[in-house]
């Protein structure tokens, strides 16, 4: 798929969270979604993105504003990532990768000089009507609400 950018309509979400929930990007209509991909729970700096979300949630869905997270990891570790941090929001388990590829965030990494595939750390901010606002490539794990509330003028 070519990648996306900011005004492309968000490729849709048919799937369920770590509870076995219902979750459809189309249900969103009306509200922003932070729809944020990251590589691995429980890890430093996936728990400190989530961790940030969490604790400014509040704020966050006060504006309108609704948090998915997306990692290829399975639903058993998202339910114990959720319950170790008491995350509010869903995590979706993308072990096809179907929605990891829709929205292009698989590639090539480099840890420690090895280089290797797996998920890029991006967020994307999606509009009312469901279209991209703009692309996180650089997210700060744990100041990401404030660059994304800075990013959509607020």
């Amino acid at each position: 798929m070519a990648q996306l950018k900011k005004g492309d309509p968000a490729p849709g979400i048919e799937t369920v969270d770590h509870n076995g929930q219902p979750v459809s990007l189309a249900s969103f209509r009306g509200s922003k979604v932070i729809l944020y991909f990251y590589p691995k729970d429980n890890t430093p700096g996936c728990t400190a993105e989530a961790c940030n979300f969490r604790d400014n949630y509040q704020i966050l869905m006060d504006k309108g504003i609704r948090i998915i997270g997306v990692s290829a990891d399975d639903e058993r570790s998202h339910k114990n990532f959720s319950e170790k941090y008491v995350l509010p929001f869903a995590l979706i388990a993308d072990k096809a990768k179907k929605i990891i590829m829709d929205y292009g965030v698989w590639g090539k990494k480099k840890l420690y000089g090895k280089e290797y595939e797996g998920i890029n750390r991006m967020t994307f901010i999606i509009d009312e009507n469901g279209l991209i606002a703009h692309i996180f490539t650089r997210v700060d794990t744990k100041n990401h609400t404030d660059q994304i509330l800075k990013e959509m003028g607020y």
